[in-house]
């Protein structure tokens, strides 16, 4: 009986030592509301997140692009793609999410429910700016996961379309349970613990095949490396909750992987491309790796991503075949289309 009041209390100590998780901010009287500046994005609560934007040179765009950057990224995730679809009449606008890059708190958990209402706001935002334009979300890794979150609930973004780029779908029911255990007793013990990958992993472990592109993330002071066991434990339930929603958007996705994905795990993938529904599309890259739009082979990606924008019904431009036991819908040739 003692064993169990005194376990009982242990567990009950620790559920109480909750991980840390940003909160909405509280403005004052003389804010204006959300808004985009050149450098920022102003959000619900007053909290400005870096913002990065690439537009064509000339005229208004067909497409707007909203990025959604990964762990311990920020907004220039896009940069390479952005470029190139700037060139081709789209523009595209990422930004930091809470914690992250030149946004506030930078390594505390942004947490889901204000990660997914910043989404909301600036696809609101760029819906208000470009009237005529097709909005589409484009979250890779953490922000896909962001994406499926906030367009799976009660108040999906005002987008029409969404891009899945190796979606951070590697939750609790997939994590090794030694994994799941040392990371829920780090958090809730001692939140502010920062954790390094070991060295081994850095030689290891590529999120990428383009070593030059993975140097200068390197080199970039906006980067994050390592993480707090809160901000990780954050991540997981994420993960998590994406991984169980795959297949309930708003609208239609087309989610895309690599062969060679070393972040997350193939068979996460493939679960989670199960769930998506027959007017979901899906695509493997056998070239492909995690950072899908810096890869080698990024160009490949970036005019699937722009073909499905134009017409989500088409056929991808690269003929990529389906995630394995995604559904196939029905296709139709892919059509030259012009602006």
């Amino acid at each position: 009986m003692i064993r169990a009041v005194l376990t009982a209390a242990v567990l009950m100590l620790l559920a109480a030592c909750a991980p840390v998780t940003q909160l909405a901010g509280k403005p004052d009287v003389t804010f204006q509301g959300p808004r985009l500046e050149e450098h920022a994005f102003v959000s619900f609560d007053g909290a400005r997140l870096g913002l990065s934007e690439w537009d064509p040179a000339t005229g208004e765009p067909w497409a707007v692009v909203i990025g959604l950057h990964g762990m311990n990224d920020y907004a220039n995730a896009f940069h390479l793609a952005g470029e190139q679809w700037a060139q081709d009449g789209i523009t595209t606008i990422a930004y930091d999410q809470r914690g992250f890059g030149r946004s506030p708190a930078r390594g505390v958990w942004g947490g889901q429910d204000l990660m997914a209402e910043d989404l909301r706001t600036i696809t609101a935002l760029a819906r208000q700016r470009y009237p005529h334009a097709i909005i589409a979300v484009a979250g890779e890794s953490m922000g896909a996961a962001v994406a499926i979150d906030a367009f799976s609930s009660d108040r999906p973004p005002a987008a029409d379309r969404l891009v899945l780029v190796s979606p951070a779908v590697w939750g609790w029911s997939s994590q090794p349970w030694p994994n799941s255990a040392a990371l829920w007793l780090t958090a809730h013990i001692d939140g502010p613990l920062v954790m390094n990958p070991p060295r081994f992993l850095e030689n290891h472990i590529l999120a990428s095949d383009n070593i030059d592109e993975l140097r200068h993330m390197g080199r970039d002071p906006l980067m994050i490396w390592g993480a707090r066991t809160d901000t990780l434990y954050g991540l997981v339930d994420l993960m998590q909750t994406a991984w169980e929603k795959a297949g309930q958007t708003s609208i239609p996705a087309l989610y895309l992987a690599g062969k060679h994905d070393q972040i997350i795990p193939l068979h996460s993938h493939f679960e989670a491309a199960r769930k998506l529904r027959p007017d979901d599309r899906s695509a493997l890259y056998p070239n492909g790796w995690h950072l899908l739009l810096v890869d080698k082979q990024a160009g490949v990606v970036w005019r699937d991503i722009e073909g499905y924008i134009r017409d989500p019904a088409a056929r991808l431009a690269s003929h990529t075949p389906p995630i394995p036991g995604a559904p196939t819908p029905a296709e139709k040739p892919t059509v030259q289309a012009t602006r």
